[in-house]
Parts: structure tokens; sequence; C-alpha cells
């Protein structure tokens, strides 16, 4: 009896269309302990260029997973943190995680 890994065709695909792309698994992984602001987050990931930052951070927000939020009414200082479908992520994120820490070598 064959298992069936996806319940429609092209689900995988999808998250692979997000996740895929190079350092959308860091940003995500980042803003899951709190919002942060631009700034931060091009600390954090480590060698990600700002206009690839920029990219990344509007495809996350197009697709509604994460959200920008202004940090004081007064300010045009934002941040960005997760929607409950960007929440969604973390256990997938978390498999990786352990994928990594089994198998890959110092």
């Amino acid at each position: 009896m064959t298992k069936i890994i996806e319940s429609k065709n092209g689900c995988i695909a999808k998250a692979m269309e997000i996740l895929g792309n190079k350092w959308t698994a860091l940003i995500i992984r980042d803003l899951y302990l709190s919002p942060k602001r631009f700034c931060e987050l091009e600390r954090s990931v480590t060698r990600i260029n700002p206009r690839t930052l920029t990219k990344r951070l509007s495809l996350l927000e197009e697709e509604n997973i994460i959200r920008k939020i202004r940090i004081n009414n007064d300010s045009l200082t934002y941040c960005y943190e997760l929607t409950s479908k960007g929440s969604d992520l973390l256990p997938i994120l978390q498999r990786m995680s352990e994928w990594g820490n089994k198998y890959l070598r110092d």
C-alpha cells in the first residue's frame, strides 16, 4: 500500500516556492521569538544582501506569512512579525533543524 504524502498535487511545490528561496527559512526562524526591525533581521540573518532581504520580506508579506507593523503610532519605524500562517511553518523548520542536527557533521 502506498502512503500519500500530499493531499493535493502541488502542495509541496507551493510550500517550496516560498521556503525554497534562500534566506526565507532563516527570516521566519528569526521572527519566531519576537517581531524585528529590518536592521535587526539584517544582522541576525548574516551575509544577506539588503536588496535580497527586502525582496524576501515583500514575498512573505504578499503570501501573508509576515506582516509589517508600525512600532509607534507617531513613528515611521516598522517591524515585521509572523502571522498565524507564518507560525504554522514553525513545526516544519523545527523538523528541518532536527534533520540537520542528526545528519550534518560539523
